[in-house]
């Protein structure tokens, strides 16, 4: 039916203005004051006092993941519902096989477990985990239905990391098919010498996770991204940057031109390493790569974010619950790596960016959707509020005042990384193309709402 949105404050990257939204048949019809529409089965909502944001993008979920010998807790129905609840109306998960998997079938796999069973609109980021001619084949395959960006492992050695030269060949088949290539940056070697050499000195604990993967082997990670994305001519994408010293590097790479965007994820601006080293394996509940870094690094990611040069902010969601996590009791390399956030990522960006930080609300906009839109091949349809953009809107409460806690949340995990925290305002209303899928903060839609969202290649 059709949906008249009223009163409420539209604020998208570059705009904000007063205006009614009216929806029909998925898609924003027309934006103006006064908007009137004589038709018996016309939805009214008044949005006073509220402000409409354009759905909200995480550029980086995994959902259905097989990893570590367990798998990720959510499935597509309490994940895109968590998402949903948090604003976010558009995932883009990552499709991750192993060495030992067939691209073709793994990517048939992920898109399988997600049609019919998501609530909001999904597309795929297409892991790569090593390169030969069949691959090359299944690739260009992936790409004709409507997927425009690969993923590749700098780290995860004989697991999901491709070598050197298979780097240098994915980037150079995206550059002829004109995709983007997102990366995970670290160097793989040295991960497994310094997790090899701390077990062999009974380190043993979550404390020691960030201390086999520190900063610089990010940065040589990120570094040596660079430059094979310099050398190839390729677009690069760096996910989950999480320090100043990883963040120097590609900027120093941008500076020279290079085609290159930085994703950071919303528990690098805020977790630090304390909360990895909690004692009694509480730490364990902390562990993701990159690791939780030292408390100083988030100013520059701050900075980095606020004046635009880190891109967008996602998640990296990825829950396992404690029972799971506790596999790694007794060797820290075999804790299932990551933090579930998909439900909190807008919240927290909002409250402690713009409510209590320096971020500008254009540029929250802009990194926690449009940009994320524009890289990955969905702008103008998502990221945006205009006549003709999918109706994918957040009607947000910013007088709203609550805590986040396991107790309320739609995520399939038994705990959460940011219990207790404080958030100033949440989405109250969140529409899929038209259709309401979260009233009073609460989810009342569709469960199989969401769409795979084919994309073309941007061709950079």
């Amino acid at each position: 039916m059709p949906l008249l949105i009223k009163n409420g404050e539209i604020i998208t990257a570059d705009t904000r203005y007063q205006a009614d939204i009216l929806i029909q048949d998925e898609t924003i019809t027309q934006i103006g004051l006064d908007l009137e529409m004589d038709d018996e089965d016309l939805e009214v909502i008044d949005a006073t006092g509220k402000y409409i944001f354009p759905g909200f993008i995480d550029p980086h979920v995994h959902i259905y993941l097989p990893f570590m010998g367990t798998f990720a807790r959510d499935t597509h129905t309490t994940g895109s519902q968590a998402a949903l609840i948090g604003g976010t109306t558009t995932f883009i998960e990552m499709c991750c096989p192993n060495r030992n998997d067939d691209h073709l079938e793994a990517y048939n796999l992920w898109k399988s477990r997600a049609e019919g069973h998501s609530a909001c609109d999904f597309t795929f980021h297409m892991g790569i985990s090593k390169f030969d001619d069949t691959i090359e084949q299944q690739l260009k395959e992936i790409v004709e239905d409507g997927i425009s960006s690969f993923k590749v492992f700098l780290s995860y050695k004989n697991f999901f990391g491709v070598e050197d030269g298979e780097l240098y060949q994915v980037l150079t088949l995206a550059k002829k098919l004109g995709v983007i290539v997102t990366a995970h940056c670290e160097n793989a070697e040295l991960v497994s010498q310094l997790q090899q050499k701390l077990l062999s000195e009974g380190k043993t604990g979550p404390e020691y996770h960030e201390k086999s993967r520190p900063v610089q082997v990010e940065a040589e990670g990120t570094n040596r991204f660079a430059t094979f994305v310099e050398m190839t001519g390729a677009t690069g994408y760096i996910v989950h940057l999480s320090c100043e010293a990883a963040l120097n590097r590609a900027m120093a790479a941008k500076s020279k031109g290079v085609p290159l965007y930085i994703e950071s994820v919303i528990p690098h601006f805020l977790l630090d390493k304390t909360f990895a080293e909690r004692a009694d394996f509480e730490g364990a509940k902390y562990v993701m790569s990159p690791p939780l870094r030292e408390k100083s690094n988030q100013k520059a990611l701050w900075a980095a974010l606020e004046q635009g040069f880190i891109d967008t902010v996602g998640t990296d969601h990825c829950p396992f619950d404690i029972e799971q996590k506790d596999m790694g009791r007794g060797d820290f390399t075999k804790i299932p790596n990551g933090i579930p956030a998909i439900e909190d990522r807008v919240n927290l960006l909002y409250t402690y960016g713009v409510s209590r930080g320096n971020l500008d609300i254009h540029r929250f906009v802009d990194a926690a959707s449009t940009r994320a839109a524009k890289l990955f091949g969905l702008f103008p349809r998502k990221g945006t509020i205009a006549v003709g953009s999918d109706a994918d809107l957040v009607i947000y409460d910013p007088q709203y005042r609550g805590t986040i806690s396991v107790k309320t949340q739609t995520v399939n995990n038994n705990y959460n990384g940011f219990e207790g925290w404080e958030i100033d305002g949440k989405p109250e209303t969140v529409t899929v193309r038209g259709q309401i899928a979260v009233k009073d903060g609460k989810f009342v839609g569709d469960p199989a709402r969401g769409q795979f969202l084919k994309r073309k290649p941007s061709h950079f």
